[in-house]
């Protein structure tokens, strides 16, 4: 086992954070999370003014940095504020920065992903050892755009579009593994188990919710779609973790519903 270490945890109210907390506290680290609002136990700094960066890095060995702003701030908060929190990991000596990327943000032609690759330049740039995790989407970003799609009548989706969902705990768990090593300088990938369309993905989707409504299958045009068909979202170095879309609609819904796809 790695030894203790204190470890700033950016974005840990997310998605992703609310399970990174607890696993590396789990692993016998002090865990400091971090916060834009002050609230009990947790260090309040905010990336993109860059108050209290100085005193949330002071005397941590490591920064787990998941914080990001996907809509109108994100070149200020994921860009600049990545650059303003490394630099001050710089001045107090943090010895590991571990940034979380996401898989296929140099295939994916979205603005949101040109983003999180400047971003990762600033992280190899900033003279902070460091460590990439691209990851794939999680599950539930799934869950949350076939309900979006089935809100108003049948759930559409483009039948060839491929994901490789991966589990949050895979993720943090990844997480907690690569701080137990020195900082390797470079990327590296997770993705889930399984590598599926959308189209089979949303079958069991409605039968675990019980729900009859039909699915309509369209062919999505655009540069953005085919890059997605052609697999742009998968992973490429066969690094997985080990819950599959079933596991996650088990959990979510307390049942798949259907036979495993």
């Amino acid at each position: 086992m790695s030894d203790s270490m204190t470890v700033l945890v950016t974005g840990a109210s997310g998605t992703l954070g609310s399970a990174v907390v607890p696993a590396l506290t789990a692993a016998g680290h002090r865990v400091r999370p971090m916060s834009r609002r002050a609230r009990p136990g947790w260090v309040a700094a905010d990336l993109a003014s860059g108050d209290g960066l100085d005193d949330a890095v002071r005397g941590a060995d490591a920064i787990v940095h998941l914080a990001s702003a996907p809509g109108r701030r994100q070149r200020e908060t994921d860009v600049e504020g990545t650059r303003r929190l490394l630099a001050a990991a710089a001045r107090a000596g943090v010895r590991h920065a571990l940034y979380v990327s996401i898989v296929g943000i140099d295939r994916v032609p979205l603005g949101y992903y040109r983003t999180k690759l400047a971003t990762e330049a600033v992280v190899r740039d900033s003279g902070v050892p460091f460590t990439i995790l691209r990851a794939t989407q999680f599950p539930s970003l799934v869950d949350t755009l076939f309900t979006a799609s089935s809100r108003l009548g049948p759930l559409i989706v483009d039948p060839g579009f491929r994901v490789q969902p991966v589990h949050v705990q895979d993720v943090a768990e990844r997480i907690v593994s690569l701080l137990g090593e020195p900082a390797t300088g470079q990327a590296t990938e997770l993705a889930g188990p399984q590598a599926l369309t959308l189209g089979e993905m949303a079958r069991p989707w409605l039968a675990a919710r019980g729900s009859r409504r039909p699915v309509w299958l369209v062919r999505l045009p655009g540069g953005l779609a085919r890059a997605v068909r052609e697999g742009g979202l998968v992973g490429t170095t066969g690094s997985t973790g080990t819950h599959t879309w079933d596991d996650y609609l088990v959990e979510r819904y307390g049942n798949t519903g259907c036979e495993p796809v």
